[in-house]
């Protein structure tokens, strides 16, 4: 048994009394994906370029932001479509992001994607081959040339060209358990599918005593490439025009409210290093839709606070915030969007990275124009 790593914030907590669920759940797991491997259930492939970016625990690793590497990766040189489930959304079947389109309509992932790249085709469908199909076919997005699928590691209907396999620094899929005991969705032994896994969310200064030791203990096949990754933070944006600053960062006379409707706050609250009694919390479930009585609660909250103060809130729960009625002007004022960004710990395996994503797509497009310059390069 492997020692387990003493990392910073180590958010597993495990719920043993729950083993015998977790026991029939994995049987469960198992058996689908044993049907799978045998080829009862059928995955299928596709002739235009599809990577799949996902992990095998519930909450959030960081897809939606590696995603968005990919896209900032790969749009200005051909057309991008990226196809999720649309978790938590109020529609059915298969929709386009489209200038009409809503939170409520195709998720608040999705949105957040189609607002900050409206050059990318933005699709939800909650059966993966029905969504490429639609990319594929349909007048407006025939000119597909790649397809990212987020959060689709379990959807093995698709078979991948890249699968990408991401894990959280604070929660090794080494270290968790099968859901109900912990968060994984299938047995460990499921990273065998990944040709990438990434670890996400790693501190800034990690050591390279650190990174051979990561390395080791996730144990991967030599068919399989590891990266590591981490967050920056990028100057807070306004969500409303009301602001009173376009841009700024925190200052040390300010009093934070942290605001946000994720799977945990606790690495935000890591990385922003906060003094605890300049940061206060609020904090929903997941994919949260805010409330009559939630927006009285954040009214309430700030109003009670200190000056100089503002509210801090993720790019994901921004999209939910912006058409949300009853917030106050003060909150309105107040209220700035953090930015993040994806960046790989180490410059050489960021290249290594990005030329293998435009190699595979390239080699594999219909139409790219990378795959047109490279022709016209030979002849």
């Amino acid at each position: 048994m492997i020692k387990k790593l003493r990392i910073e914030g180590d958010f597993i907590k495990l719920n043993e009394w729950l083993t015998p669920l977790s026991w029939i759940y994995g049987a469960a797991v198992t058996l689908r994906n044993w049907l799978f491997d045998i080829g009862v259930k059928k995955s299928r492939s596709f002739s235009i370029p599809v990577i799949s970016v996902g992990n095998i625990t519930v909450g959030g690793s960081g897809k939606t932001p590696h995603v968005e590497y990919l896209v900032n990766l790969l749009h200005d040189n051909m057309k991008v479509a990226v196809l999720s489930r649309g978790y938590k959304r109020r529609s059915r079947g298969y929709r386009l992001a489209g200038e009409d389109s809503t939170v409520a309509e195709i998720g608040d992932e999705a949105m957040q994607m189609h607002l900050r790249h409206p050059d990318v085709y933005v699709a939800v469908d909650k059966k993966r081959v029905d969504g490429i199909y639609h990319l594929t076919h349909d007048k407006q997005t025939k000119d597909v040339d790649v397809i990212l699928l987020d959060d689709a590691f379990q959807h093995r209907y698709v078979r991948p060209g890249i699968n990408i396999l991401l894990t959280d620094y604070h929660r090794l899929i080494i270290y968790d358990r099968l859901l109900p005991v912990g968060r994984l969705r299938e047995p460990v032994k499921g990273k065998s599918r990944a040709d990438m896994v990434i670890v996400t969310k790693c501190p800034a200064d990690l050591k390279p005593m650190e990174f051979r030791v990561l390395t080791k203990a996730l144990n991967l096949y030599p068919y399989q490439e590891l990266f590591f990754s981490t967050f920056d933070y990028k100057a807070l944006v306004p969500l409303f025009p009301d602001c009173k600053q376009p841009e700024r960062s925190i200052s040390a006379d300010d009093n934070v409210l942290l605001l946000t409707g994720i799977a945990s706050p606790r690495q935000m609250i890591l990385d922003l290093k906060l003094d605890s009694h300049r940061l206060r919390s609020l904090s929903y479930p997941d994919h949260h839709n805010f409330s009559e009585d939630d927006v009285a609660e954040i009214n309430n909250k700030f109003h009670l606070m200190p000056s100089t103060k503002l509210i801090i809130t993720t790019e994901k729960d921004s999209v939910r915030l912006l058409n949300l009625d009853g917030l106050s002007q003060e909150v309105r004022e107040n209220i700035y969007v953090q930015p993040i960004k994806v960046r790989f710990m180490q410059p050489e395996q960021e290249q290594t990275f990005n030329d293998k994503i435009i190699s595979y797509v390239r080699k594999n497009s219909r139409n790219s124009i990378l795959a047109k310059t490279e022709s016209s390069h030979k002849s």
